[in-house]
């Protein structure tokens, strides 16, 4: 294991944060993956996760048993998680910027195109490597601004030329789900089953270009660009890009980490990357469906309220799922399902201003358009 730390440019005098990051295997003896946690500082079940990850690791190097490279970041946003207000823990946005750390990295895809078109040929694992170098340079020649850039710039430089990427996230309360690219599913349907995964929200751009959709987007784009222009290339779906949601952000315990490690291990097993034999499939839990397809439930006015239903639950259309109480004026409202679906997350906070989203069902119809991000 080789730990390397990457400092981030300093924002004010006399101050200066890093990202570590702990290398296992060997680079270039087979894929490359890499895993970070808590990109939004206040989401910790990955971080938790990535420390049981890297005793796991540690040993089977120890043992031999890695066939690839694995990089992981057990901390992936250092300024998030410094700031704090009245002991109130703010890792979603940047204070400074108000900007989103799960949001506005570079996209990269008409670029490549333009300076590749010429090189690339029929045989997609050399486009595979060609496109890894010179994305690389391109990432590497970036010149950040600020802080938050030079942290985007790292965690992608980390990340740009991985074959697996997997962002461990949370939500507020939910069972754990996926989120990836819709070209992805085949590859990533797998880590669904091991996880046991109620929900896979599957997009080709969900607006903003979050961390995962930059490490993969580029390749079905480039795909896209190829065949518009009508060239005899092959572009293959070269990054398996996952946004890991570890269910909510209460969810921190050893049980529940150990156990998730043991998955993404067996995951890892199963891809060829880790050597022996990996446990076998387990049924799919929920069919992977549109992200365009995710029903935001919103509370119809303020009030207190109250869940039926936990997430991970099958609901039908009409399902009752929370009521919003108005004790003021003794208003209560029933908050009823408009789909049948998964029900995958729930806001963990039991008051409610009016528009707020309170949950969160996965259905099969795509009816969304433009952004499909949350803030």
């Amino acid at each position: 294991m080789q730990r390397i730390d990457h400092p981030l440019l300093s924002p004010s005098l006399t101050t200066g944060r890093s990202i570590c990051s702990f290398h296992y295997g060997q680079p270039g003896q087979g894929e490359k993956v890499y895993i970070q946690a808590s990109l939004h500082a206040d989401e910790l079940p990955g971080m938790l996760t990535a420390w049981h990850l890297k005793q796991r690791l540690a040993a089977l190097e120890a043992e031999g048993r890695i066939a690839g490279e694995i990089v992981l970041v057990p901390v992936a946003n250092p300024i998030g998680l410094d700031q704090n207000l009245n002991g109130v823990a703010l890792g979603r946005f940047e204070l400074g910027s108000g900007q989103n750390f799960n949001r506005h990295y570079p996209a990269f895809a008409r670029q490549l195109f333009d300076k590749l078109r010429e090189q690339l040929g029929p045989d997609a694992a050399a486009n595979t490597r060609l496109v890894r170098e010179h994305l690389r340079s391109m990432v590497a020649a970036i010149e950040p601004a600020s802080e938050l850039a030079s942290q985007r710039k790292t965690l992608m430089l980390l990340a740009c030329d991985a074959d697996v990427v997997l962002d461990l996230h949370c939500d507020l309360d939910a069972a754990l789900h996926l989120y990836t690219g819709t070209p992805l599913w085949p590859q990533c349907e797998p880590l669904a089953r091991y996880l046991g995964a109620a929900a896979t929200l599957l997009a080709e751009d969900s607006g903003d270009n979050p961390f995962d959709e930059a490490c993969s987007q580029l390749w079905w784009q480039l795909r896209d660009l190829v065949q518009g222009a009508g060239l005899d290339a092959a572009i293959d779906m070269a990054c398996l890009s996952v946004t890991v949601e570890l269910r909510g952000q209460a969810d921190v315990s050893h049980e529940l980490a150990a156990g998730d490690a043991d998955r993404l291990l067996a995951f890892l097993t199963h891809r060829g990357i880790l050597r022996g034999e990996a446990p076998p499939l387990p049924a799919l839990a929920y069919p992977a469906t549109p992200l365009a397809g995710s029903e935001s439930l919103l509370a119809p006015h303020a009030g207190v309220v109250h869940y039926y239903v936990p997430p991970g639950t099958l609901v039908e259309s009409g399902q009752h799922l929370a009521d919003v109480i108005d004790p003021i004026n003794d208003r209560v409202t029933a908050l009823r399902a408009h789909r049948a679906g998964m029900l995958y997350a729930t806001d963990s906070r039991h008051y409610a201003t009016a528009g707020q989203w309170l949950a969160k069902v996965a259905s099969a119809e795509a009816f969304k358009t433009g952004k499909l991000l949350s803030a």
